[in-house]
């Protein structure tokens, strides 16, 4: 029997998670699903430029399963890149360090601890929020790990 998995740590939710090639219709393409741990692992190397080793430790996993990781992402990127699929991004054994709350009202997206409780929009005052995280299912179980 496996041994269970760890949850891997990802900073913050996704602003946006469905992305497909201009003109063609979403329904006709094949999906690729890249998990919230991959993305992470993507976001870490290739965006920020942080060493594996730097990596592992940000998402508080070992440099090999990192490793594996970034493979298994930088793998479904290029091919919805190069084969023009529909990417999409869920799914995963994670917990998020923040969240991100986005006004529907004004689009103002702005990062806050899994602590606080957010009303209103600081930017508009409207109290019509999306929280990125609880999209994910998350919330009170990343609340309890950032403890």
């Amino acid at each position: 029997m496996p041994r269970p998995k760890n949850k891997r740590i990802v900073h913050e939710p996704p602003v946006f998670t469905d992305f497909k090639p201009v003109g063609v219709k979403g329904i006709s393409l094949e999906q690729v699903q890249l998990s919230l741990d991959e993305f992470e692992a993507f976001r870490l190397a290739d965006h920020i430029g942080l060493s594996h080793e730097e990596a592992a430790g940000e998402m508080e996993i070992s440099r090999p399963t990192f490793t594996r990781l970034i493979e298994k992402a930088r793998k479904k990127i290029a091919s919805f890149i190069i084969e023009g699929k529909v990417l999409n991004i869920d799914g995963g054994n994670i917990h998020f360090r923040t969240n991100l709350i986005k006004c529907q009202s004004c689009g103002h997206t702005f990062k806050t601890k899994f602590s606080d409780t957010i009303t209103e929009c600081p930017a508009c005052h409207s109290q019509n929020l999306l929280n990125l995280a609880g999209g994910f299912g998350h919330g009170r179980c990343c609340s309890r790990n950032n403890s």
